[in-house]
This record gives C-alpha cells, sequence and structure tokens, in this order.
C-alpha cells in the first residue's frame, strides 16, 4: 500500500466515491461519518493522511483539523479539507486553521492525488529526520536549539509575462515579516549570493507551465535542494499543477498569484524547512559527537582507527610513506593534582590547538586517550616526521599555557615517532605499538624529546610515578619547565 488514508465525510456516496479513486492509487482506505468517529479510528489505526468534510453532523473539519493535530502529538499528520464549492475565504480561513491544503467539490483527481503523493512524501522525509534526531537524544547528544530564529528569505520567481504583479510583493511584504525579493530564473540557478528559503515559482498568465523546468533543477542543487518551492499555476494549468507537486514543489497555489493564501503557505513553509533544517544540524552534530572529543574539538580513537587503515590502504597503493606521531604531556597528573582538573583541560585545549596552528590540513590529529595524542601525516618520509616532532615540542615548551586562574604553566611534550616506509606492508596497529615504545623510550630518557622507533632495540622500562612539576612551586604568574 502508498499509505493509509483516513476519509471522514457524513455523506456515504461522497466516501464510496473518493475510497474507489484512492484504493485504484493503491491506498488503503478508513472511513468514518463524523468527527468523533474519525478521532476514534484516529487512535486505533493510525492513518498517514486525512481527508475530511468542512462540514461533519458534530463539528466543523476545521475543528476537526485542531482536535487530530493534538492527538497526534508530535508526529505530522497531513490533514485535507474539502469544500462544496471554491470559496476564496472558506479556503483561506481553512489554511489558517492549519489545513495542509483545501481541495473545492468537484474535486480534481489529477491535482488531488498529485498533491497526496506530495504530502505524504514531505511527512515521511520530516519522519526519518525525527527519527534520526530522536535516536540522538537517546544517546544524550541532544541540545537545546535556538530561540530566535532570523526573517527567512523568499524569492519570487517570475517564469512568464505579468506571473508577479507589484500588488502581489507589496501585498506580501505587508503580511509576512520575512525578507522578499524578485529574481530572475537564471539568477536562481546561479551559485551566487544568498541562498532563498522559498523559491516562489509563478507562471503568467498565458503561461504553458514554463516554471517546471526549473524545479527539478534547483531540488537537484545542493544549493538549493533543501529550499522550499512553491509552485503558483493559473486556473488552466491543471496538469502542470499536478507535475509540479510531482517534480518536487513544496506547495501549491492552483488559482493564481493571491497574497494573502501565499503568505499563509509561506509561513507553513517556511516553518517546515526550519524545522528540517533543524534536524539535519542535530543529526550532523550527533555524527560529529560520535567521533569528536567534545573538549579538544579534535577526532577521537573512534574516527582515528578507520582513518589509519585507509591511509596505509592508500599509502601501500600510491607506494608513498607515511609517519605516526604518539604525543603525550610530561607530568600531566601532577598538573591536575596541583592546580586542578581545569587547569588540566586548559593544557589539553591549548595543546590541542597548537597541534591544529603547527600540522598540515592533511594530516589527522586526534585525541588518543587522557593526555596522549595521536597524528598521522601522509606523504611523509623520516627525515620530514623527525623535524615535526622536534617542532612540537619546541613550541609547546617555548610558550606558558595560561591557567584560568591566570598563573602560566610550562609543560612538555614527549613523542613517539614510526614510519611507514613507501609500498610498505606495515600494519596501522604495529606502527602505533612502534609509536608507543618510542614515546615510552622518550620518558625513560628525560621527557621533552622526541624518539624514533627505528632506534628503540630493547623495550623500555615504564616510567616512574610523576614528580610534581617545577612550576607547581612557582609563585603567581610566573613560569617554569615542568
Amino acid at each position: 500500500m502508498a499509505g493509509r488514508i483516513l476519509v471522514v465525510d457524513a455523506v456515504p456516496t461522497n466516501r464510496i466515491v473518493l475510497r474507489v479513486k484512492l484504493s485504484a492509487a493503491f491506498y488503503e482506505v478508513v472511513q468514518a461519518g463524523s468527527g468523533r468517529a474519525a478521532l476514534e479510528l484516529m487512535r486505533k489505526m493510525r492513518p498517514d493522511l486525512v481527508i475530511a468534510a468542512a462540514e461533519l453532523p458534530d463539528m466543523t473539519g476545521r475543528a476537526l483539523c485542531a482536535e487530530l493535530r493534538r492527538g497526534a502529538g508530535e508526529r505530522r499528520l497531513p490533514v485535507v479539507i474539502m469544500h462544496g464549492e471554491d470559496d476564496p475565504g472558506e479556503r483561506l480561513a481553512t489554511l489558517a486553521a492549519g489545513a495542509d491544503d483545501v481541495l473545492a467539490r468537484p474535486i480534481d483527481d489529477l491535482v488531488m492525488l498529485a498533491r497526496l503523493r506530495s504530502l505524504l512524501r514531505a511527512c515521511d522525509a520530516e519522519a526519518e529526520l525525527q527519527l534520526r534526531d530522536d535516536t540522538r537524544r537517546a544517546l544524550g547528544l541532544a541540545e537545546q536549539g535556538a530561540s530566535y530564529a532570523p526573517p527567512a528569505l523568499v524569492a519570487l520567481v517570475p517564469t512568464g509575462r505579468d506571473a508577479v504583479p507589484p500588488a502581489l510583493v507589496e501585498g506580501l511584504r505587508a503580511r509576512i515579516e520575512d525578507r522578499v525579493t524578485v529574481i530572475e530564473p537564471d539568477s536562481a540557478l546561479r551559485e551566487s549570493g544568498a541562498v532563498p528559503d522559498v523559491f516562489v515559482i509563478a507562471e503568467g498568465p498565458g503561461g504553458q507551465g514554463e516554471g517546471l523546468a526549473l524545479l527539478p533543477q534547483l531540488r537537484a542543487s545542493r544549493r538549493t535542494r533543501h529550499a522550499a518551492l512553491i509552485y503558483v499555476a493559473r486556473p488552466h494549468q491543471r496538469r502542470a499543477a499536478a507535475a509540479a507537486l510531482d517534480m518536487g514543489a513544496s506547495d501549491l497555489l492552483a488559482a493564481g498569484p493571491d497574497p494573502e493564501e501565499l503568505a499563509i503557505r509561506l509561513r507553513t513553509q517556511i516553518d517546515r524547512k526550519r524545522t528540517a533544517d533543524r534536524l539535519r544540524a542535530n543529526m550532523r552534530d550527533g555524527l560529529r559527537a560520535a567521533v569528536c572529543d567534545p573538549l579538544t574539538g579534535l577526532y577521537n580513537r573512534r574516527y582515528a582507527l578507520p582513518h589509519l587503515s585507509r591511509l596505509a590502504e592508500r599509502a601501500g597503493q600510491q607506494r608513498r610513506p607515511y609517519a605516526l606521531l604518539l604525543a603525550d604531556l610530561d607530568h600531566f597528573k601532577a598538573v591536575n593534582d596541583v592546580y586542578g582538573h581545569a587547569a588540566g583541560d586548559a593544557v589539553l585545549t591549548v595543546l590541542a590547538q597548537r597541534l591544529r596552528d603547527n600540522l598540515r590540513a592533511a594530516d589527522l590529529i586526534s585525541r588518543w586517550g587522557g593526555e596522549e595524542f595521536l597524528v598521522a601525516m601522509p606523504d611523509t618520509d623520516r627525515g620530514a616526521a623527525q623535524r615535526t616532532a622536534d617542532r612540537l615540542c619546541r613550541v609547546m615548551a617555548e610558550a606558558p599555557v595560561p591557567l584560568p586562574d591566570g598563573r602560566l604553566l610550562t609543560v612538555t611534550l614527549s613523542i613517539g615517532v614510526a614510519c611507514g616506509p613507501a609500498g610498505g606492508d606495515a600494519q596501522p596497529l604495529e606502527l602505533i605499538d612502534s609509536a608507543d615504545q618510542a614515546l615510552y623510550a622518550a620518558k625513560d630518557t628525560g621527557r621533552n624529546t622526541v624518539v624514533m622507533a627505528d632506534t628503540v632495540t630493547t623495550l623500555p622500562r615504564r616510567p616512574a610515578a610523576p614528580e610534581l612539576p617545577a612550576a607547581a612551586a612557582a609563585p603567581r604568574r610566573e613560569a617554569r619547565r615542568s
């Protein structure tokens, strides 16, 4: 089935006719003759979309729409209201009450089915994003969203003569607080300027659907694919209107440009776009949080290991060397014990920034664990790796770290370096182990130094318990080598 649709109408003939049409389009149809019956079925059947008559025995279609919205909770339930005739005032009132669309009898089957496909497609996309956001929240990665939303940018795109009359622009600006601009079709496709939140593609009175060509291009572009698209058709363009919905339009005005109706639909589309943008941003932030260290912003071990595997594979294929540096802060436990964990966090953050400032964009920097940092350097031979490690030691030792209480503390690094030869078959975990042994050799030889793994002939002894850094006894705002 394409989806489950609840049809609510007091007239059995109307329900039967609509059920036949929807069943032919492979929808599962559930029927109700009153608002209360519809609400009961809503709890039992959980339909994907509701089509309701504007007048029911026990309530209006607008009242039912409000009840359905409350009953659906956070789930977005599309609601379409059917009117007996096309009354612009009633249509606007129904849209303002929260309905997704209004259909007038006799119903145009072509446009109706296209509208249902569009609504269900948008609802499924939002539900998928919401599901991922719920998972992110369950993992404890959720953050409170910003309460302030800046004005949206609305671009009116005329595709024929008199498609966007001045009265439409003035009427919109008087009804919404968002920025409204008129741009030519070519400008809508250019990779420049601010990206509009909503494109309104308007056909002229004598148009034959010229604006349809813009829809797939805007949907395919990385720059505009997430923008809302509203298609404004004229009454004689019913086929173009239906095609627009199937080609990616988010909403449709089938009776021409009306500033009041367009303002209502714009507010709905802007809200939905902002919701989708927030959910996508939450998903990106959740993925980032899963692979990044929250304190330093560097990648963590979960990201570093598969990255090293890809780096080693590429180095072997291209017969190029690569190097691994394993750096460890000297006497870091004593820093936490004497100055407090806030000072320790400050030292880690400063080291992470200095690593970023003194390494290439292609180099991977990750927090390997505690006070250990792993650097993976592609296309780097032994000499370049040693020079880089020596420079990092100097950078850290020569510039004291400012602590939260205003004192300055000099901290040093010990670094072990292991290199994968060009075209060699050295595995990343083997190189990490070699770099780890070289790191302990650096600790064993007095710290604040670099040891190359190929110079370590015997397994170094583990370093003794860290001593108190010399800077711990320094007067306030003085720094000494730790």
